[in-house]
């Protein structure tokens, strides 16, 4: 039925909210470096790509130039995630998430950029608030009353905003000619490429031969990446359907799921995830996702 995809966005950006707090979770405290995590990581999302890959051949007559714009995405995104998640590994999940999926302003700019779209004032007023609430997210403030900044990590975060919307962008175009279940296989098989590349070393392998409780941590691990093909699954099954820019906007709520989840495991458990805004810095940080989100929304809505 026509607009399904919106109900699908939806449900994608929760279900990737809740892998994007187990991924804090296991880079934080049950991991012993990135590079340890990224090596099953990497396992897992290559045997997922294999059974897609069975389950949805290319079609016939795809041009090589669609496989490569498709090839393309899946590098500029396993980046973006990449610094991310090494983000995550000196950051809090919810100062890192809201950064990072600020992605669809610079979709947006793209479009005036390389496709002719104008911009209205209202627009342009909706990229200053999110940025604005970007910049107040990524903001740590202490009893004095004084912030203190993510600083470079900031700027690696809106690096990764930006790949992000490179790699929106050009599955966007690939969807065209292939199908959703292809472009998750092609971008897996980058992504599984790109993670064993950087992690398959025989020290690696000894860090996660000598972890203590390694068949629980495996067991989260595997479990996770099986949440992650899903919401992945249902992002380009969206962005097949609908128009990419609104499908862009609805998955960058995933802020919002990532507080709610974090305020629950604090207060349901408090060893799970490490988060203690405190009332105000609580109010701050919704007032900020607030921002981003309608922001947002009022650049594809106008």
């Amino acid at each position: 039925m026509p607009g399904d995809w919106v109900n699908i966005a939806v449900l994608g950006a929760a279900v990737l909210g809740v892998v994007n707090i187990i991924d804090s979770h296991l880079i934080s405290r049950r991991m012993p470096s990135l590079r340890a995590f990224l090596l099953p990581v990497g396992l897992v999302v290559l045997v997922y790509g294999l059974v897609l890959f069975y389950l949805f051949p290319l079609p016939e007559g795809v041009g090589i130039w669609v496989l490569m714009v498709a090839l393309a995405s899946g590098i500029l995104r396993t980046t973006a995630l990449t610094i991310m998640l090494y983000t995550l590994k000196r950051e809090e999940v919810s100062r890192v998430i809201p950064v990072v999926y600020t992605y669809p302003i610079f979709v947006a700019i793209m479009a005036v950029l390389l496709l002719g779209e104008t911009l209205f004032y209202l627009e342009w007023i909706a990229i200053i608030i999110v940025v604005a609430g970007a910049v107040m997210v990524s903001a740590r403030w202490d009893l004095g009353g004084a912030a203190t900044w993510l600083g470079r990590s900031f700027l690696l975060l809106v690096g990764s905003s930006l790949l992000m919307a490179m790699a929106d962008v050009a599955a966007k175009y690939a969807l065209a000619d292939i199908s959703f279940g292809n472009m998750y296989w092609i971008t897996s098989f980058c992504m599984s490429g790109i993670f064993l590349l950087i992690s398959a070393r025989p020290h690696i392998i000894k860090e996660l031969g000598n972890m203590k409780q390694r068949k629980s941590v495996m067991t989260l691990v595997a479990s996770n990446e099986t949440l992650a093909v899903v919401g992945a699954v249902l992002l380009f099954w969206a962005m097949e359907r609908g128009p990419v820019s609104l499908v862009s906007t609805i998955v960058s709520s995933r802020p919002i799921f990532v507080v709610i989840y974090a305020l629950i495991l604090s207060r349901v458990s408090p060893m799970f995830l490490e988060w203690q805004p405190g009332k105000v810095m609580l109010a701050l940080r919704l007032l900020a996702i607030t921002m981003i989100v309608g922001g947002i929304a009022i650049i594809y809505l106008t």
